[in-house]
């Protein structure tokens, strides 16, 4: 990530959003911020993160259902890009408190552009939208864990305190409905099913009812009979 001069990331707006922002939210905005951006921004009654000539650029880095509502009513008006993180590789750090480090090792877990659809499952209408663009990141980074005894169980009280941008590898935009075909390859029978979608694209059948619960909602696809309780689905 460059140098970007102070002016670029003066404030217009400070107040709770500020306060809560974790950090790999803060750096993705840093990222983007070019010369003459302005961040914070308030456009009717939303705080935008960032502001360039006559384009909202916002930045969610989980739960798009949170975000929906205000999307929906600015790309009316305005041209809208949705910026979203996701870690083709991540290291775990946990601390002791104050701030010790007590470990650092690389998560086995690697992100893929197809987990787009977990998030785009609460919003699949705005990709019909002229105004709206999706942008992908698929980045490297930290996650700052605590055993501070407040965190779930599955992680024996260790809370994720913060996440950290080491790294952007690769940027996807999706303009419109038609950048999704690159899920549903040719191979892909002409009518087909989600176990068969989900072999395809070699993700599990719970994934590909995502995908295709968001191409039926951007019209991609239609549902066109059942196989007991299977659903069979076929291109629009």
């Amino acid at each position: 990530m460059g140098e970007i001069e102070d002016t670029v990331l003066m404030l217009e707006q400070t107040g709770i959003n500020i306060k809560n922002e974790r950090s790999l939210h803060s750096s993705i905005k840093q990222w983007y911020a070019v010369p003459g951006d302005r961040l914070e921004v308030k456009v009717d009654k939303y705080i935008i993160d960032l502001v360039r000539e006559d384009s909202l650029i916002e930045i969610q880095t989980k739960n798009f259902g949170a975000i929906g509502n205000k999307l929906r009513e600015l790309v009316k008006y305005n041209k809208v890009m949705l910026v979203h993180p996701i870690a083709v590789e991540k290291y775990i750090v946990t601390t002791e408190k104050p701030n010790k480090v007590i470990s650092r090792r690389k998560s086995p877990k690697k992100g893929k552009v197809v987990d787009l659809f977990d998030e785009l499952i609460r919003i699949p209408d705005l990709m019909a939208e002229e105004n709206f663009i999706l942008e992908i990141l698929m980045t490297k980074e930290e996650e700052i864990r605590c055993k501070d005894g407040k965190g779930s169980w599955r992680r024996k009280g260790i809370s994720i305190v913060d996440r950290k941008l080491l790294e952007v590898v690769d940027k996807i935009t999706f303009r419109e409905v038609k950048d999704f075909f690159e899920f549903l390859p040719q191979e892909l029978p002409v009518n087909f099913t989600n176990k068969q979608l989900a072999k395809t694209l070699k993700v599990t059948v719970y994934k590909a009812r995502k995908i295709t619960y968001c191409f039926r909602k951007m019209k991609i696809i239609k549902e066109v009979g059942k196989i007991k309780n299977e659903l069979i689905f076929e291109r629009v």
